[in-house]
């Protein structure tokens, strides 16, 4: 394999032992190998000059440590996409499919696309489609007003009739004098509208033709663009370590059969992330992958979470399915998620308890409520205690902190009814890594379920629900910042994103392997709750130690 792709480590590598198994892409701490591989690509994009600029307005970049047939231990580097207008640059593993080759069949149907999109965006500009749109508009709006002021002038005309009728002086010639004037008014306007129709249909079907034009080539490259999507995927072949081949059609159809999803093509751009183009490489010139580790490169990309330097999981939506095949022969970590180490059973930490609640400090790592795959949760382990509770809001697993529960259905609805209208006061003491400035404020950022990526939330000022924080700092330590949230709304993972987001305070909760680092844990904790007693009226505040 060439030198200027499979890299050899400069840094001393002894004493660091090679993984066990290979990493699970989804949700994984980075190894110590990957962590030295990543630091070397630091190094290599810091002498890169112009690309390195490219590269500062963000990039997902990839380290994939392998061992190739005499044991020399080493890894390739793999970044998303493609950079400066081409997807290939030294140092960097090539494209499973170059879709930029200047004769290739994309760039190809790409052309033929592109000159469908002039022609259509000829027509859409053409004068004369914009005076036939402009002589219809005119027509319509005198025609409006003929036909208004002839209305009007029979409206006048009605009134002198009833006038000269409630005087009692017409003959019988004369009534019938004064009902033919009023069929012929009304007559004479059916007339004038049907003139009016026909003249203004000339123009619309001048402009029927020209849209009936342009609906055909948007038509025709709706087809060709289905088809060239189609070819491309075919011409994307992937391997395992297994050593079997697919397209990325085969291997989409088989995981959407698999998983009972709807079957269609695999979604824009897939195959062009870092991971399957790591180990596509491998699996090409021979390597043994031993682990591998994506990160972010330069700015985040608006509404998304990305921080520099950062290691995040690979895609779901286009990476998934495409790593469901490709880690096939591989012995890959089991996901952490499916087996995850709840803690231990331990007596509940009941923090209140009365005839009607029951309060809780849930630890970190335990489902509040049992889910898809998981029957153990702070709920189950609740109604060993009190057959009947019924926990009222949810923590996330990685949170620590208060919970609250009724013991009886007609206090569980009171106590939803306060969380719904925002009566109850929740305070959260978080670890942040990074510094905030501000003494306490607010942050305001609209959020919205990443479809691609659950369950990461995205910022979405169109589509986002509204979500609202107010915080204030305690102190900083050490690089970091303690501080208390005092949520208003209570939207998915929302204290997460508004310390983490650029729009937000930029400061990871410590341990958010989602939108920051990985830790020992989350280093958020529920501290307090402030209500008001659903059947005694008391206000109540109850309040758990942070234990961090």
């Amino acid at each position: 394999m060439t030198n200027n792709l499979f890299h050899t480590f400069e840094l001393d590598t002894q004493g660091i032992a090679l993984p066990q198994r290979f990493t699970y892409p989804f949700r994984y701490t980075p190894h110590p190998l990957c962590l030295l591989a990543v630091e070397q690509v630091s190094r290599h994009i810091e002498l890169m000059g112009e690309w390195k600029t490219q590269l500062s307005q963000g990039k997902m970049l990839g380290v994939l440590v392998a061992q190739d047939a005499e044991g020399t231990l080493g890894y390739l580097a793999a970044f998303s996409g493609g950079v400066a207008g081409s997807n290939r640059h030294p140092y960097f593993v090539p494209p499973i499919y170059d879709l930029l080759q200047p004769n290739g069949e994309f760039k190809q149907g790409e052309a033929l696309i592109t000159a469908l999109n002039h022609r259509i965006a000829t027509l859409q500009q053409s004068p004369q489609f914009k005076l036939l749109k402009v002589r219809l508009a005119q027509a319509v709006a005198l025609h409006s007003k003929e036909q208004e002021s002839y209305r009007h002038a029979m409206a006048q005309a009605k009134l002198q009739r009833n006038s000269l009728r409630n005087n009692g002086t017409l003959n019988a010639t004369q009534q019938q004098q004064l009902t033919r004037e009023s069929q012929f008014q009304k007559a004479e306007l059916k007339r004038m509208k049907k003139r009016h129709a026909e003249q203004e249909r000339v123009t619309e079907q001048a402009i029927a033709t020209i849209v009936g034009e342009i609906d055909a080539l948007k038509t025709e490259r709706r087809l060709k663009s289905e088809r060239l999507q189609e070819r491309i995927y075919r011409l994307f072949r992937v391997n395992n370590a297994r050593g079997e081949e697919k397209d990325l059609i085969e291997v989409f159809h088989h995981y959407f059969n698999h998983h009972n999803i709807t079957a269609g093509l695999p979604p824009s751009g897939s195959g062009e992330c870092c991971a399957p183009k790591l180990l596509q490489c491998a699996y090409e010139h021979h390597l043994t992958p031993l682990c591998m580790a994506e990160f972010w490169w330069g700015k985040s990309p608006v509404g998304e979470i990305r921080h520099h330097g950062h290691y995040y999981p690979a895609c779901d939506s286009k990476c998934k399915p495409l790593l469901s095949f490709m880690l096939q022969g591989l012995d890959v970590e089991p996901n952490p998620l499916a087996s995850p180490q709840e803690p231990a059973m331990q007596p509940l930490n009941i923090v209140y308890e009365d005839e009607w609640l029951i309060a809780i400090d849930k630890p970190a790592g335990l489902l509040t409520v049992s889910g898809k795959q998981h029957n153990d949760c702070l709920q189950a382990r609740l109604r060993q205690h009190c057959p009947t509770a019924l926990v009222v809001h949810r923590l996330d697993m990685d949170t620590s902190g208060l919970v609250l529960a009724a013991k009886d259905m007609a206090t569980y609805k009171l106590m939803q009814a306060q969380f719904a209208n925002h009566s109850i006061t929740k305070c959260y003491i978080a670890l942040l890594d990074g510094m905030v400035p501000q003494g306490q404020g607010t942050v305001s950022l609209p959020l919205r379920a990443d479809i691609d990526n659950r369950p990461r939330q995205l910022v979405d000022p169109i589509h986002g629900k509204v979500a609202i924080t107010h915080y204030k700092v305690i102190e900083h330590q050490a690089g970091h910042t303690r501080i208390a949230f005092t949520p208003v709304t209570g939207r998915t993972h929302q204290l997460r994103v508004h310390a983490s987001s650029p729009q937000g305070l930029n400061c990871p909760i410590v341990g958010d392997m989602l939108y920051g680092k990985a830790h020992n844990r989350l280093h958020l904790h529920a501290q307090s709750l402030t209500f008001t007693h659903p059947i005694t009226k008391e206000p109540i505040t109850l309040t758990t130690p942070v234990p961090f």
